[in-house]
């Protein structure tokens, strides 16, 4: 009888590509990675199953939490609703800093940036007190495709919402209240995005996961000619100076790499030769002190080990000096975030 295959991105899939670290010293703050309970659609992933990863032989000192819809508050206005994900991972993060791990030093939150102005202050206070002072900032993200049915991570965004008046207000008012705003979009929404930071350019912006290439569907066929206009629309957001970006974020299953669908996961050399360009491209149109790597965990769980992707982020990272190197794993993280 042939033996089951581990569910992809269980801890015996994860566990067929070990390795061992490199420069296992190294101090890395984790800029992004979600925390749920189980559900239906996700399993759980909570403080000891972060730690698990954290722990698993790099030197993560600290972490950045990033909405994920989750954990709302059951009743109450609509509009305060998001607050309860807040409140939730205040009280991990709280533990996390008693249990000798890495710790949860910021909270991403989420809030609809469109709403009435005095409603938007409103919640963004709400955040603040429930963030236990590790409320930075929100994300709202923009991705919209106009048919998704082939993406296993749906977008929730509608059409147009970077060029929505009332939305570049809310975006505007998180500046003016020392607040970053992250978002998520795909690879045809890089210049509504550009026109977004140039509208409102007293807002940091984050740019999560390089503006996600597609690789499915669709898209499956064109990797290529993706890649060419990206780097092109990267080139241009780059020269905005209000626009950080958090490189990693490219094994999900929907950029295409097929990761997902192997007996085992993916080494950190194939994330090297499949991936390295994108890096490389980034790093050198927004220079180290704007690039923060991300694991985008446990997202990404779903291709490769923790592990494995901050050996594969150091492989990449060899070429660059120090200082650059220091900035692109910690420092520039540290300062977005104000850890």
């Amino acid at each position: 009888m042939s033996e089951t295959r581990p569910e992809v991105g269980s801890k015996a899939w994860l566990a067929l590509a070990d390795e061992s670290p490199i420069d296992p010293d190294r101090p890395i703050i984790d800029p992004h990675h979600h925390l749920w309970p189980s559900t239906a659609l996700r399993p759980r992933y909570l403080l000891a199953d972060l730690w698990g990863d954290t722990q698993s032989g790099h030197n993560i000192e600290k972490t950045v939490f990033v909405e994920t819809r989750a954990s709302y508050r059951d009743n109450g206005p609509e509009a305060m609703r998001p607050v309860g994900e807040t409140e939730f991972v205040a009280r991990i993060a709280r533990a996390s800093r008693e249990g000798g791990g890495a710790v949860i030093s910021a909270i991403v939150s989420y809030v609809d940036l469109r709403a009435p102005k005095n409603e938007l202050r409103s919640v963004l206070k709400a955040h603040e007190e429930a963030g236990g002072g590790l409320f930075r900032g929100i994300r709202q993200a923009g991705a919209f495709e106009a048919n998704a049915d082939f993406l296993i991570i749906r977008p929730r965004a509608p059409a147009g919402l970077y060029a929505d008046d009332a939305f570049r207000s809310g975006v505007a008012i998180l500046g003016e209240l020392g607040l970053s705003y992250d978002t998520w979009h795909y690879h045809h929404q890089n210049p509504d995005f550009a026109e977004l930071a140039r509208a409102v350019p007293g807002t940091t912006m984050v740019l999560d996961h390089f503006g996600t290439p597609l690789g499915v569907g669709p898209y499956a066929t064109q990797r290529e000619a993706i890649f060419e206009q990206w780097k092109r629309d990267i080139a241009e957001i780059a020269k905005l100076p209000n626009v950080v970006a958090k490189i990693g974020g490219l094994a999900m299953p929907d950029n295409g790499f097929g990761w997902d669908k192997r007996e085992v996961p993916a080494s950190s050399d194939e994330l090297v030769k499949e991936q390295a360009r994108y890096y490389h491209h980034a790093i050198e149109c927004f220079g180290p002190s704007r690039c923060m790597f991300e694991s985008n965990f446990p997202v990404d769980r779903r291709s490769l080990p923790y592990s494995v992707y901050w050996n594969a982020m150091k492989k990449i990272a060899k070429r660059y000096a120090a200082d650059e190197q220091h900035a692109m794993f910690y420092g520039t993280a540290q300062c977005v975030y104000r850890l």
